[in-house]
């Protein structure tokens, strides 16, 4: 395995295994029409998962503003560490990220390959405060992937008899409740139409793992252990598919806007560390 990654986002940008790219090359893939599908390919998303209400949320008493995802995806890290098999970087809190987030804080990104066809991703978040922060935390890695055709599907490795599918609706989770596209207790066949009405929000998840599957054939393994919520998305018609581990999710319809009241939002205290992976294997 080899892997290539940035300093802006501390994006991941190239994962080759066995000579074959894995990963989606983002602005380097275009549709018949010379068109971008999708310029990004593996951001991190931080301080917040998916969108917040009317893009502003309440942070003690004051109304700050972000923009979906949050804003270390349009960040550039500083490298601490790039080898054949390790790749590290640090995002710290400064002047601007106060402005649209008021807490210090410290994010390190590191890409480890484990073995020959295993890397594990891992986050850790630091409070550097005087005080407790809270923060929204994903991932959202492109896998190259031509679901259109109907024959791939992502299998869970438990069954899944109480999965619950969200509803997004203009991108802030719906009171209603999505239909459920588990077949055979435990997987979701993938089609052309899939994404119409945006990402699969998946919740109340019995397996920590899932494969992406082309028929028979194994794609790759996804563990997100640890991690509450599994976001499955694409645009229409591209080359790739998003397997996407998250500790929360946009607001609400309804949501009040206060940002410690999100549903799972993590809180640390001072000189906390709050650390996460997934392992990507081939």
């Amino acid at each position: 395995m080899k892997i290539k990654s940035k300093k802006q986002g501390a994006e991941l940008t190239s994962i080759i295994v066995n000579g074959e790219e894995k990963l989606f090359q983002g602005s380097k893939t275009l549709d018949e029409n010379g068109n971008e599908y999708w310029n990004r390919q593996a951001p991190i998303l931080f301080p917040i998962v998916g969108q917040i209400k009317d893009g502003k949320t309440i942070i003690d008493g004051k109304e700050y503003h972000m923009g979906q995802h949050g804003f270390a995806r349009d960040l550039e890290f500083e490298q601490l560490e790039k080898t054949q098999n390790l790749h590290r970087y640090l995002l710290k809190y400064n002047e601007e990220t106060l402005k649209k987030y008021p807490y210090k804080f410290e994010l390190k990104v590191s890409y480890k390959i484990e073995n020959e066809n295993t890397l594990k991703v891992e986050y850790e978040v630091k409070n550097v405060d005087d005080k407790q922060i809270e923060f929204g935390l994903g991932g959202h890695p492109a896998f190259i992937c031509e679901y259109s055709n109907g024959k791939y599907k992502v299998e869970f490795n438990k069954e899944e008899t109480k999965i619950k599918f969200s509803k997004l609706e203009n991108g802030l989770i719906s009171n209603k409740v999505a239909k459920n596209l588990i077949e055979n207790k435990n997987t979701i066949k993938l089609n052309k139409n899939i994404f119409d009405n945006d990402a699969l929000i998946l919740s109340n998840i019995n397996s920590n793992k899932v494969t992406l599957k082309n028929g028979d054939k194994k794609i790759l393994d996804f563990d997100f252990t640890g991690f509450p919520y599994l976001g499955i998305w694409s645009k229409k018609g591209a080359p790739f598919v998003c397997i996407e581990p998250w500790f929360n999710t946009a607001d609400k319809i309804d949501s009040n806007g206060i940002f410690e009241e999100k549903e799972n939002i993590i809180k640390i205290q001072p000189k906390e560390v709050f650390r996460s992976c997934f392992k990507i294997s081939f």
